[in-house]
């Protein structure tokens, strides 16, 4: 990590704990205006009635998340955003994401009468994306911001980790919501469209990170953060737009995490496509899919690391660092079997089984410490999808170590945005809003010691 690096993490973590510190100055409404949204709204002390597990102390987990994750991160419209949105917590983000929204909008979407409280929750997308369409060239359009942010804060010019297909199909497998797919899915493939045309840029199948800024931490910020693998990280500009106003908008690294998102929400797109009878984007959306799926497995994979690897775009060579990125192909069923075999030898061993996993960097590497941002520690998001991904693979006991270890920690030491993975003592947000994923895990039975079903 560079000395421009530490002072933007410092600066950063001074920021979120200085709560006066936001130019919006966005007052939020009590708690009693939040939970009014919603066709039924759910009192809640109905929460824990809606679930039923084998432990007492997992349904008092379950009704905070509901209660401090969930339903008190629904706020009512703020400009630029015209209806009710998803608010992290804490002073810092004020504005609704892409990653973190979207494990919300799961776990709201088992709430009877949420429908149109989560379509208007994704219209906010949508709605960026004509404004953002009316000022910019053809070929940053239908792009969807990292973060709509609350006025008078400035548009950020990236986007990131694109997962809101994902998030629409769980919705949909949920609250059966059609409505929901057909608002969504023309939406949904021009910010696909946009990903691959801005991120892929030598058309090779994998994606890089960026921003029309031309600030290399806008870039590193369309991923996870502070990750080893992008520590010599530069930006260039495009390979074949060479007009007077282009800039260095564009990664030299092809990087994993992003690369598998994206074929994960392809994924999704297909299934919702295919649900509409939409064959035509279905068939559209495939090729995508086979070509990146094809990329990684090429280009990224490492038999002696046991993982997939960040490469460089103009090289292909490898950066020689596992981070938590590596393991996002799980989720996506990219490895094959015999890839996801090795992956889960090498997620068993030390490097990352610190006492609370799994940690965002090898704990072998140099640059590891057990609390830093993205650099060691752990979050609860990227526990949830690595060990969907296990257990997709059928490598369940390792799944359920991750999952339990994760719930039993919020149990001891609460819900927050991450923890330390040695003490697992709680660092940034507390009750952090993507950290109902601890409630998700339990819910699609990643867990063996904490059983959680709905009623």
């Amino acid at each position: 990590m560079n000395e421009n690096d530490q002072k933007d993490i410092t600066s950063r973590r001074n920021f979120i704990k200085t709560s006066g510190a936001l130019a919006a100055g966005l007052a939020l409404p009590s708690i009693f205006g939040q939970f009014a949204f919603g066709q039924n709204p759910i009192d809640l002390t109905d929460i824990k009635s809606l679930f039923k597990s084998n432990r007492e102390d997992a349904l008092i987990l379950t009704e905070r998340i509901f209660q401090k994750c969930i339903l008190e991160r629904i706020l009512p419209p703020v400009p630029p955003l015209n209806h009710n949105w998803v608010y992290p917590g804490g002073p810092y983000y004020k504005g609704q994401w892409i990653w973190d929204s979207m494990f919300v909008v799961d776990l709201l979407s088992i709430l009877p009468g949420k429908e149109q409280v989560i379509r208007n929750i994704f219209q906010n997308y949508w709605d960026f994306q004509d404004r953002w369409n009316s000022k910019k060239p053809e070929y940053a359009h239908n792009m969807v911001t990292v973060a709509i942010k609350t006025e008078p804060q400035e548009v950020r010019q990236f986007s990131q980790i694109p997962i809101l297909a994902w998030g629409v199909e769980r919705v949909f497998q949920r609250n059966g919501d059609t409505e929901l797919l057909r608002q969504c899915l023309p939406r949904l493939e021009k910010f696909h469209n946009w990903y691959w045309r801005e991120r892929d840029l030598t058309n090779t199948g994998l994606v890089t990170v960026g921003s029309y800024s031309g600030d290399i931490q806008h870039a590193k910020w369309e991923t996870f953060d502070y990750e080893c693998n992008m520590d010599d990280l530069k930006l260039v500009k495009h390979p074949t737009r060479m007009g007077e106003t282009e800039g260095a908008w564009y990664g030299d690294i092809w990087v994993t995490g992003n690369t598998a998102y994206l074929i994960m929400a392809e994924k999704s797109l297909v299934r919702l496509a295919e649900i509409m009878g939409d064959t035509a984007m279905a068939a559209r959306r495939k090729p995508f899919i086979d070509k990146a799926v094809q990329a990684m497995r090429d280009h990224m994979w490492d038999e002696k690391a046991g993982t997939f690897l960040s490469v460089k775009k103009d090289t292909m060579e490898k950066i020689p660092v596992a981070t938590i990125s590596s393991w996002v192909p799980l989720a996506a069923g990219v490895p094959t079997n015999a890839m996801a075999k090795r992956m889960a030898e090498v997620l068993s061993s030390e490097s990352w089984q610190t006492p609370l996993p799994v940690p965002t960097v090898d704990c072998k590497d140099p640059r590891w410490k057990s609390s830093d941002f993205w650099r060691g520690d752990v979050w609860p998001s990227t526990n949830y999808q690595i060990a969907s991904g296990l257990a997709a693979y059928g490598h369940t006991g390792l799944a359920a170590v991750i999952a339990d270890k994760t719930v039993e920690n919020a149990i001891k030491n609460g819900i927050s945005e991450h923890y330390d993975s040695v003490t697992g003592m709680p660092l940034g947000i507390p009750d952090y809003c993507m950290s109902s994923s601890i409630a998700t895990m339990m819910l699609d039975g990643l867990t063996e010691k904490f059983k959680l079903h709905i009623r």
